[in-house]
């Protein structure tokens, strides 16, 4: 069973930084990584993701320049790294695992998912 579990939330002040971790088992092949984010009322929104085959990459406009995702090399790993941290990127962050090396930005073509973490970001 693939199980996706984040860590890494917590409340921080504007400007401060953060960085998340998913750590993914139960699987033995992960082309496909993302970050999505889901803030109070609102629909979960994509925020960044990875391919394993080249490391192709793909963040929101919200967060490029700001935050940055990484992989381990042939680990179950995932990282995000999150810079100048602003109140709108209070949300609960989701990774999630897509079983095609395709990057893409709807979160229902990734199959797996973790139960998030929350990130509050005060003003």
């Amino acid at each position: 069973q693939v199980q996706l579990v984040e860590s890494g939330g917590g409340l921080v002040q504007a400007g401060d930084s953060l960085t998340l971790s998913c750590a993914v088992s139960g699987a033995t092949f992960y082309p496909a990584m993302a970050w999505f984010r889901q803030r109070p009322g609102k629909e979960r929104e994509f925020v960044a993701a990875m391919t394993r085959n080249d490391g192709s990459i793909d963040y929101a406009d919200s967060v490029r320049g700001r935050f940055t995702i990484s992989g381990d090399n042939g680990e179950a790993a995932l990282s995000l790294q999150m810079n100048d941290l602003q109140p709108e990127d209070t949300a609960n962050y989701y990774c999630a695992l897509r079983r095609s090396y395709q990057l893409v930005r709807t979160a229902r073509d990734y199959e797996y998912w973790g139960q998030g973490t929350q990130v509050t970001v005060s003003s």
